[in-house]
């Protein structure tokens, strides 16, 4: 509807599309033409002196006729007996999308999409010029090359010599924010080896989440395109294609797994990650009822119980897998299963013990397998949450998130380079040293360097420097700067450094007004 013009062009256009369109318009004509007759008939009925007088009884059942047909329409539109109209993500289960969409009624989901593209959060941003934000970027991202036939910042990663054909497990984290960890400064022992990890493994001191939902960890950290405040761009009657790590990997022989504990319709996971990389989904519908512990499905440890068989029969294979793996337990409501006996009285405090140890458990049967040592595993949260008190306006706990690279192929090291949730998938690429267009916002954090990191909250855009946190409320229009002292805590400084303000605010809104354009353009994919 917002593109009518190059729509019907595109449709015009097409010599293959002149069949259907004639049959379309004669079969109306005949219908109109049918539909008069009817109509001239009944008039003709109706002049008619005898009259049919109906009685209760022909009325009463007349009544109950019309329930059932309109129960049957309004049935027919739900499409299901669930608790809601069935979702695209429930009608999914191809990865041909024509075939999926078949499935869902065509009215309902025009007048959804209607609807969606009117919601606050689903608005385009309008924080800078369209054309001096890509000019930023591409400054920013020192793209020199772009492949302006795909989008103004696509690009050619090329790497040097063979790839590394190693497996790739990502367990995306719960609300595991930084500062639940000891080595972040936490007093608790809530993450005993989440802490031993972090320091045998490729870690990053200063790593933020994109945004502050799950959906935008897992949009951002696969696809390395930035989360836009509340609004969830895998959601939506037209699944968007991007090009991402799923999508490369595939192409380089990987095959792509997804679990996850809760439906697969929640928020349009099934959908969104079938048309974009993924040849599997693993979801609540697979496991057994007596396993699900709460609406959000199963718990974690059984999350990776069920994953390990899977994942063995692909290393038989002989191709390697990558596996995408999303816990949920660190997320009300809290349920601690019996089994597990937790240090901590708090229930907030034993839930993440309870997830810790999930991974331990996870990794010591991973350890077991053959394919192990071949395999690297990325540890990374799908944002942080509140802990302790707030530090400002738009509190770090929230967006301040672990990294964690594990791999026998890796050596271990700690990095102060700053980075982000989109800056996962092109520095895996670079491990597997794998050629590939990049057509996104996210750098090798091995081999390139950021200036600075941006990220959102549902009501804020902020960046962040070494030296300097800058944010915005574009409902507000307020600003607010804070300088970040040698231990790490925000200050308000006396005199405002307008240029290192001025720089992190056009870096910021360069990257969000560039990101809205190639989404708003469909500018997503490489292919």
């Amino acid at each position: 509807m917002d593109y009518a013009g190059p729509t019907l062009g595109m449709i015009t256009g097409e010599k293959s599309y002149y069949f259907p369109i004639f049959f379309f318009i004669l079969s109306s004509v005949v219908f109109a033409y049918l539909c008069h007759v009817i109509r001239i008939k009944f008039q003709k009925s109706l002049k008619k002196k005898d009259l049919i007088i109906y009685s209760h009884k022909s009325q009463l059942s007349i009544l109950g006729c019309s329930a059932l047909l309109i129960g049957l329409c309004l049935f027919g539109i739900r499409g299901r007996m669930g608790y809601n109209p069935i979702k695209i993500s429930a009608a999914y289960y191809c990865n041909n999308a024509f075939l999926n969409q078949l499935g869902l009624n065509p009215a309902f989901y025009l007048l959804q999409s209607s609807l969606d593209a009117l919601r606050p959060e689903n608005q385009t941003v309008h924080l800078i010029n369209e054309s001096i934000a890509l000019s930023n970027t591409k400054r920013y991202l020192a793209i020199e090359h772009p492949l302006t036939k795909i989008s103004p910042i696509a690009h050619l990663v090329e790497a040097k010599g063979k790839p590394v054909k190693a497996n790739v497990v990502i367990v995306l984290m719960e609300s595991m924010s930084a500062n639940l960890m000891q080595t972040f400064g936490q007093q608790k022992r809530l993450t005993p080896f989440l802490d031993s990890l972090y320091h045998e493994s490729l870690s990053f001191n200063h790593f933020f989440s994109s945004g502050i939902h799950t959906n935008h960890g897992l949009y951002s950290t696969l696809y390395s395109f930035p989360a836009m405040m509340k609004r969830n761009l895998m959601k939506g009657a037209v699944i968007p294609n991007y090009s991402g790590l799923p999508t490369i990997l595939k192409e380089n022989g990987y095959r792509n797994l997804f679990f996850m504990t809760h439906e697969s319709q929640y928020d349009n996971m099934n959908a969104f990650f079938r048309t974009n990389g993924y040849d599997e989904i693993y979801s609540q519908e697979n496991y057994p009822s007596s396993k699900v512990a709460n609406s959000f499905g199963v718990q974690d440890d059984y999350l990776f119980d069920f994953a390990l068989p899977v994942l063995n029969r692909k290393a038989a294979t002989k191709k390697p897998f990558f596996a995408t793996l999303l816990t949920v337990s660190n997320h009300p409501p809290y349920v601690i299963p019996p089994y597990f006996h937790p240090k901590n009285s708090k229930p907030e405090d034993q839930i993440v013990e309870y997830a810790d140890w999930s991974i331990k458990k996870f990794m010591d049967g991973a350890k077991k397998q053959p394919w192990f040592n071949n395999t690297i595993f990325v540890f990374v949260a799908d944002h942080g949450k509140m802990v302790g008190e707030a530090d400002c306006e738009m509190p770090q706990s929230y967006n301040h998130i672990p990294l964690i690279i594990y791999s026998k192929l890796l050596h271990k090291e700690q990095k102060d380079c700053i980075g982000g949730q989109v800056d996962i998938a092109p520095t895996l690429l670079g491990l597997l040293n794998i050629s590939y267009t990049r057509n996104s916002f996210g750098i090798d954090l091995l081999k390139e360097k950021r200036s600075c990191m941006f990220f959102t909250s549902d009501n804020m855009i902020g960046c962040k420097d070494s030296s300097h946190f800058y944010f915005y409320c574009p409902e507000s229009k307020q600003e607010f700067f804070y300088e970040i002292n040698k231990n790490g805590k925000l200050v308000q400084p006396a005199t405002v450094d307008i240029k290192s303000k001025s720089f992190l605010k056009n870096y910021c809104f360069s990257m969000l007004q560039s990101a809205e354009y190639l989404v708003k353009k469909g500018l997503t994919k490489t292919k």
